[in-house]
């Protein structure tokens, strides 16, 4: 994780594309100066960021030969989020947020450089790579809720809806040139090279971060939209900020229910990522450029899911993109985890990622649309706490329990598990069918 989490901010430089065109209704957001080098900037932080995640797959599975180390070392990459990323999502709405990015930005590129040095003089180990995953994901928490609220200063609310959806294009479209990378790399420069080309790749997301011009007095926050930012001290305190923020999405119930949605999903859905090493080697029997082709597979599908909505602008009847995408993406990981030729099993891994983004992309838009602004920072931080936080957990005991009934039970068992809750759901609720 990296540039997903980076930020750059709109002031008087953001202007919008003219309409001139359906190619210039799906790319207008680009139009904005300050979302143009945050997407740009993120773009080839991903990239190595992708690269290191498939480097680091397979070097614990050398270094441990155990589905349990897989499963904890994704633990120690995302367990942070179940406490910073709520504490982040406070800063969002009353702290300098670039300044913060940048901050922590830097913290996860020098731990990456710290990482291939390590690598290339040997003296890596299991615990050298959780602490990593650690420290790299501590990054991410408090960074991730002021990547999500500053999006409607990158752009502003015309085009948020755009943003989004070209935002997630270009992460996605990451995670299918990283892993492609990550193989190349493997075979003509050596393993500890993904560290090192994603260490050197903050560098790039830091440079575009410095060179958005933010005007503080303009930028939507806590209060209104006039007024400058305040410190977290100044206001009612953190953890009071915190409670108002857990009330105001009680009352609302299609807000809760969309970020359960996006819990169970990542409870027993997203930890396929961390057992693809598994899949790759004992499954199929592959490489670790096998692994690379996996992994850039499921990017493919999701770039293609983010590259739709794109296409399609700003989509009638969201909740069942919500629906529809989340139910698909578990029975997507069912097919997967069960086939037993690879080139079938590719078919739902493209199935599962192409689903998956649809669902969380346009849970993003409805939540951006449906809070208000001075919620808008701590409500973003449930919604990456409920993807994102539910993961460690997730990845835990999923790594547990293939240790014992092996990882296509263990995947196939969550999958099923996820198409089911989706679709009581959507039984259950028809307020939340009829959102749009």
């Amino acid at each position: 994780m990296s540039a997903n989490i980076e930020q750059s901010v709109p002031p008087e430089a953001a202007t919008g594309v003219a309409s001139g065109g359906r190619g210039s209704e799906m790319l207008r957001a680009l139009g904005h100066r300050n979302f143009r080098l945050f997407w740009a900037g993120a773009f080839l932080s991903n990239v190595g960021t992708w690269m290191q995640t498939v480097a680091q797959g397979w070097l614990m599975l050398q270094l441990t030969d155990s589905a349990f180390w897989l499963g904890l070392d994704g633990f120690a990459a995302t367990v942070p989020g179940l406490v910073l990323i709520l504490v982040g999502g406070v800063f969002a709405d009353h702290l300098d947020r670039k300044r913060l990015l940048l901050l922590t930005q830097i913290g996860a590129g020098v731990t990456a450089l710290v990482l291939a040095l390590l690598i290339s003089a040997g003296m890596v180990d299991r615990w050298t790579l959780l602490i990593a995953s650690f420290v790299t994901g501590c990054c991410f928490s408090l960074a991730a809720p002021s990547y999500q609220a500053i999006m409607i200063d990158l752009v502003g609310r015309e085009d948020l809806s755009n943003a989004i959806a070209l935002n997630s294009t270009q992460f996605q479209l990451s995670r299918v040139l990283g892993p492609v990378l990550a193989g190349v790399a493997f075979a003509t420069l050596g393993l500890e090279w993904c560290f090192l080309i994603n260490g050197l790749s903050y560098v790039v997301i830091v440079t575009a971060l410095a060179l958005v011009r933010i005007d503080n007095g303009k930028r939507i926050t806590a209060g209104n939209s006039g007024d400058k930012q305040s410190s977290v001290p100044a206001r009612r305190g953190l953890w009071r900020d915190l409670l108002d923020g857990f009330r105001y999405v009680q009352r609302r119930p299609r807000v809760f229910l969309m970020l359960l949605i996006s819990a169970v999903t990542s409870l027993f859905g997203a930890p396929y990522l961390t057992m693809m090493p598994l899949f790759a080697r004992d499954v199929f029997q592959l490489t670790e450029r096998g692994l690379s082709v996996l992994m850039g597979v499921a990017g493919a599908g999701a770039f293609c899911g983010a590259l739709l909505l794109v296409l399609l602008g700003d989509v009638r009847r969201k909740s069942w993109y919500v629906l529809g995408g989340a139910a698909a993406f578990g029975l997507g990981l069912v097919g997967f985890a069960l086939s037993k030729n690879l080139y079938v099993a590719l078919v739902f891994l493209f199935i599962a990622g192409f689903a998956i983004v649809c669902s969380v992309a346009v849970t993003n838009m409805l939540l951006q649309k449906l809070v208000t602004d001075e919620m808008r920072g701590r409500v973003m931080s449930m919604f990456i706490l409920s993807f994102i936080g539910a993961w460690p957990i997730g990845n835990f005991l999923a790594g547990a329990v293939a240790e014992r009934l092996g990882a296509p039970r263990t995947l196939a068992l969550g999958g099923l598990i996820t198409a089911l809750f989706v679709a009581c759901v959507t039984l259950r609720y028809p307020r939340l069918r009829e959102l749009d």
